[in-house]
């Protein structure tokens, strides 16, 4: 990576998230919560429908940062708020969210990066921030 300055955007990141990418999640954290899964049970508990896991979110959301760095290793800090959950529909189209993310700050070797998620019309995380190690 080059010299970072504050406003460089990072090249954005499309993710679709589909039933069985919320198996396959669910698998590898041991999070088998029914609104994962379950439409009957996500819908009685007061959600549009099965949603996504959060932490699956989050994680894709530092794709866009991790990608653009050279060394992953990079990322010294990370942190997000959930705001809306990402409703994954039983078809084959699946939930698509779409992640940017622009520099804020540059000082003293980090660089502070903010980063957008988007689902729909909607933002589906708040507050979402990586700190990263530059030259």
């Amino acid at each position: 990576m080059s010299s970072v300055e504050v406003g460089t955007e990072l090249p954005p990141l499309t993710v679709t998230v589909r039933r069985e990418n919320l198996v396959r999640y669910a698998g590898a954290s041991g999070d088998f919560n029914p609104i994962h899964w379950n439409d009957r049970m996500a819908v009685a508990l007061g959600l549009p429908g099965v949603i996504a896991h959060g932490m699956l979110t989050m994680a894709s959301a530092a794709r866009v940062v991790t990608d653009w760095l050279s060394d992953p290793a990079d990322l010294i800090e990370y942190g997000v708020r959930f705001t809306k959950p990402v409703v994954v529909p039983d078809d084959d189209k699946g939930a698509t969210i779409t992640f940017s993310a622009k520099v804020d700050k540059v000082a003293d070797g980090r660089a502070e990066i903010d980063i957008t998620a988007v689902c729909g019309d909607e933002k589906v995380l708040g507050r979402a921030r990586a700190v990263v190690r530059v030259s």
